[in-house]
């Protein structure tokens, strides 16, 4: 049977190519590269089973445009043509459905471990509070035009190999989060100051991507509605951000909030009215919506049919975003399609043990290990079972880290 949820509906982007829905796989590390970054099969694999789970848009995991800097252990790195036909059959697998595939482009800044990098590079020289992460060293003007240069390149390597589209990861306490915030962006040049200033980093990257892709091409952003600290991001002041990128031809605008000091993305806002309707961020969304003309994705919290539906209906949001029960449930778009009041079994994962199920690093690496399973034609589990799940989990977010300081060694 089939339904006439607005989900199904078509969205025709400022690019001219057309979203065959309105549900989005948005980006979640899939932590299966080889140590220096490199694209493996598997990519295929897991990218193909989510195309048949029938999504609109497959947005990828971080891609970093500097092989030097990355966020987390094994996260693709592409800088040159070296895995151009590996990329070729990862964007053959995402689009065998009649999708897109999006590219997210990062570039961590200070935000990247230090048992990954002994060299972190920020607008400004000023530390993340805790030891995690070694202190930055402040960019020279010339290393930053060498990023913007890189996520242009990254940019038109991608499309040449097939992708539709990148998306900037702009939130987060990434890097191009880190020039936005006068919390951690203290410069006195063209580059810092002013939110003008501040924001003139994501737009140089937009124009210089633009310039070498053409218009045909999707650009988007992923970015904070707030950091949600004292003296950082605001609110009003990314909805400004979002205006200047609307001006300038943006096609797809995700919002999200808070960065690795203060993760509201992953624990989401607590008011009841958020609670109501399941999503973080759609009070924020509906206030964007006000200020610009592209299209605006939310993600984080959507479990239920009802909800994103009526998300869409109410003009809140466009595009519906959703990470974690696509891992779950890889076929959870043809259910929202077909299916009537479909949720997500995404629940907080519970062990019985306090201190284990308090850990973000736990529920991150299930869900990665999940992203690990399918990559290998395996079925994903539903839930961690017992401490003995817990435990295997984290020992392979372990091994991660020093499979990937054996190779930079």
């Amino acid at each position: 049977m089939t339904t006439t949820s607005p989900l199904s509906e078509e969205l025709k982007l400022r690019s001219g190519s057309v979203l065959k829905n309105r549900i989005c796989k948005s980006a979640m590390n899939e932590a299966i590269a080889t140590g220096k970054g490199g694209v493996v099969r598997q990519f295929e694999v897991l990218y193909r089973i989510w195309a048949e789970g029938g999504s609109g848009l497959l947005i990828t995991g971080n891609i970093m445009v500097d092989k030097r800097h990355a966020n987390e252990p094994l996260a693709v790195a592409v800088e040159n043509y070296d895995d151009f036909q590996l990329l070729e059959l990862w964007v053959a697998g995402a689009k065998s459905k009649g999708g897109q595939i999006w590219a997210q482009l990062n570039h961590p800044g200070k935000q990247s471990p230090k048992f990954l990098n002994d060299q972190p590079l920020a607008p400004s020289a000023i530390p993340l509070a805790s030891d995690m992460f070694i202190p930055p060293r402040e960019l020279t003007e010339s290393e930053i035009n060498d990023i913007i240069r890189r996520f242009t390149t990254t940019a038109l390597i991608l499309k040449e190999a097939g992708f539709d589209g990148v998306q900037l990861h702009g939130a987060h306490g990434y890097l191009i989060s880190q020039f936005l915030s006068p919390n951690h962006n203290k410069r006195n040049d063209q580059w810092g100051g002013s939110l003008e200033n501040r924001m003139r980093f994501v737009k140089e990257i937009y124009a210089s991507i633009r310039e070498k892709v053409g218009e045909g091409f999707g650009i988007g952003i992923k970015l904070n509605s707030s950091d949600f600290q004292k003296g950082g991001f605001t609110q009003e002041e990314s909805i400004e951000v979002c205006q200047r990128l609307d001006k300038m031809g943006i096609d797809l605008i995700e919002v999200s909030g808070g960065s690795w000091e203060n993760p509201v993305n992953r624990r989401g806002e607590q008011k009841e009215s958020t609670k109501k309707r399941e999503a973080y961020f759609l009070e924020f969304s509906e206030q964007l919506k006000k200020n610009v003309s592209a299209p605006i994705m939310v993600t984080g919290g959507f479990r239920s049919q009802q909800a994103m539906e009526e998300a869409i209906n109410s003009g809140s949001v466009d595009v519906v975003g959703l990470a974690r029960p696509f891992v779950v449930d890889p076929n959870l778009a043809n259910h929202l399609l077909t299916g009537t009041n479909y949720r997500s079994s995404v629940e907080p994962i519970s062990t019985g043990i306090k201190k284990i199920d308090d850990m973000a690093i736990m529920e991150i690496s299930w869900y990665t290990d999940q992203i690990r399973r399918m990559s290998e034609g395996l079925p994903p589990k539903t839930r961690v079972r017992g401490a003995f799940s817990a435990f295997k989990v984290l020992y392979n977010f372990w091994q991660r880290g020093q499979q990937v300081k054996r190779v930079r060694a």
